[in-house]
This record gives structure tokens, sequence and C-alpha cells, in this order.
């Protein structure tokens, strides 16, 4: 657990982008409901679709309901864990972003605080653009929120497990029929250490005007 002086937020962005990461193993030490607060405060400086501000947040805390929550993560896990296993057989840097994984389901009630990202209004599963447009208030807030962690020097991840079944999230978390739940980010102190990770070359996932054509394959930004 860090000292008591006040966390600050003037990492470079840069940084904070190139060294961020899923971080799964974290420890139970306990985070500051100021330092919370302001983690979600610059989430909502996210821009929404038409500017709805349509964010509900749910900071997990009491170790009850984070028990639950974790019991329908670990149900999701036991059947897409073992799938995960059998085909990355041969895969050790898969299987070891497996084991992450498998740790954290192994432990999430103990996590110190588990923040769930919801929206508020109606969510219809069609036609694709609008489901888009509807997630689309909420990743970005996601992204705040992770991005703010790291320069805070907490570890993060966004997961999705626990919310398999959105009517026992309803339930679990208390939520009205029009709050939907979107998104679960685990919050603690990191076991290990982050980034910086490492990517394909910008060049081999950028088409120019059409998919497939790809002028810049195997070159990074800064490349001639």
């Amino acid at each position: 657990m860090p000292d008591a002086s006040p966390v600050r937020f003037d990492m470079p962005l840069e940084e904070a982008i190139t060294t961020q990461r899923a971080v799964r193993r974290l420890k139970p030490d306990p985070i500051d409901d100021a330092l919370l607060l302001r983690l979600i405060e610059l989430a909502q400086k996210a821009p929404t679709g038409s500017n709805a501000q349509n964010w509900e947040f749910v900071i997990v805390k009491d170790p009850a309901v984070k028990a639950q929550l974790a019991k329908r993560n670990r149900q999701a896990w036991s059947l897409y864990g073992g799938l995960g296993r059998r085909a990355s057989r041969g895969d050790p840097k898969m299987l070891r972003l497996l084991d992450a994984v498998q740790w954290q389901a192994e432990h999430l009630h103990e996590v110190p605080a588990i923040v769930i990202a919801c929206l508020r209004g109606p969510r219809l599963p069609w036609p694709n653009f609008v489901s888009a447009s509807f997630y689309g208030s909420i990743f970005p807030s996601v992204q705040n929120l992770l991005l703010a962690a790291r320069a805070a020097g907490l570890g993060a991840a966004l997961i999705t497990l626990p919310l398999w079944s959105t009517f026992s999230a309803r339930r679990i978390l208390g939520l009205p029929w029009n709050v939907t739940p979107c998104a679960v980010i685990p919050l603690g102190w990191p076991i290990g250490k982050y980034g910086p990770t490492t990517r394909r070359p910008v060049g081999d996932v950028v088409s120019l005007d059409r998919f497939g054509n790809r002028p810049w394959k195997g070159k990074a930004s800064g490349a001639a």
C-alpha cells in the first residue's frame, strides 16, 4: 500500500497509456474513499451520446455483495476457463494470462473495491448501431477510470463475467430495471509490476481506404 501522501495524477498521458495493462492480482489493502471518488469524477469527464451523462457507478466494498459477484464470476469462469485452456495448449503466454484470470476468479471477493459501471436508459438489442451507440456512452468513461487508476498506482481490469446474468446482477446490486450494468472494474494495489505492454506494429492493424490495403505493414508509427 502506498504512503499516506495525497495521490497525484500528473503522470504523462503517454506513460499512462503505454504502461497500462490488465492487472488482475490485487492486494486486499483498502483504498481511501476520496481516491475512489476522484477516479469516478475523472471517469465522468468522458463524452457520452447526446451529452446525456447517463452513467451510474456502484462502488462495492461490502464483503457480502462482493462474495455474490465473485460467485457469479466463478460460475461463468468454470465454463470459459476450461474452454480457454483447451484452446491454448502449447501457448505459454496465453496460459500465463489464463492463470492470472484464474487467480482473479479465486480472489475477487478479497479485492478492496469493485466498480460496476452502468448506464441509465433503455438498451435495445438491435439494430447493431443502436447497441453500439448505447455502450459508446460507458466505455470512454471506463477507459478514463482505468487510466486514472494507472496514474494513481492502482491495478485494475475491465471484466464482464460477473454480469453473465443481468437479472442476477441487478438483484445483487439493487439496480432498477432501467439501469443496465455494463462493466466490472476490480480495483486494488497491484501484486507485481505494470507494463510496458507488447502490441503488434501499428502498420499491421491499419488499412488505407479499404480493408487489407496495408501500406505501413510492419512499421511502427515513427518509421519512415
